[in-house]
């Protein structure tokens, strides 16, 4: 029996891997469907070509992110706690956000910034979501007196993401996690300073 959104899904999380560790303009479809164990026309069938397969490969990861990061920020009871939260989880995932091969943000910020404006766009967005929601945070721990209220919103969720990723970089570069905790450290002393 045919199972065509199981066949989708097989490709995205195997094209998400080749793509996040090979990049995406190394990887062909060749690398794809011998990942897969599918023909050409099959991936073809799902999706109108490679541009189109790394668009919707990388709105697959960034879903995958933001139900994670969601997932521990509501974990927490208060601002402070959440902003701790998603810098733990970033420190738990220097290695990949729950992918081989780094973060997926990153890495296709990368590649997509000249010549890929489709990909450019979902890492824009993926961004801005990212940004937003460090953002609300910082607010509503202003509204209900948990953050300092001279605290700039827009300042800090621009700062934490520049940071974070800034910090994954490096680690990978280095190929140790010694720049990450020195990032981590300086987030959480931030955090404790707009903290009340």
């Amino acid at each position: 029996m045919r199972d065509p959104e199981g066949t989708r899904i097989k490709i995205l999380e195997q094209s998400a891997r080749l793509f996040n560790v090979q990049g995406y303009k190394a990887t062909s479809i060749s690398d794809i469907t011998t990942a897969t164990g599918l023909t050409k026309g099959a991936i073809y069938r799902h999706f109108q070509d490679k541009e189109d397969l790394e668009e919707k490969t990388f709105a697959h990861l960034a879903k995958g992110i933001v139900m994670r990061l969601q997932k521990v920020v509501k974990e927490q009871d208060n601002a402070p706690d959440k902003l701790k939260a998603i810098c733990a989880f970033y420190e738990d995932h220097v290695e990949g956000l729950f992918i081989e091969g780094g973060c997926p943000m990153l890495n296709a910020a990368i590649e997509s910034d000249d010549t890929k404006a489709g990909l450019k766009a979902g890492v824009f967005s993926l961004m801005k979501t990212l940004q937003e929601g460090l953002w609300t945070i910082i607010k509503n721990g202003i509204k209900y007196g948990q953050i300092k209220p001279e605290t700039d919103a827009d300042h800090y969720s621009s700062l934490f993401i520049a940071t974070l990723e800034g910090g994954i970089m490096m680690s990978k570069l280095r190929g140790n996690n010694k720049d990450m905790e020195t990032v981590l450290k300086h987030l959480y002393k931030i955090i404790d300073e707009i903290s009340l």
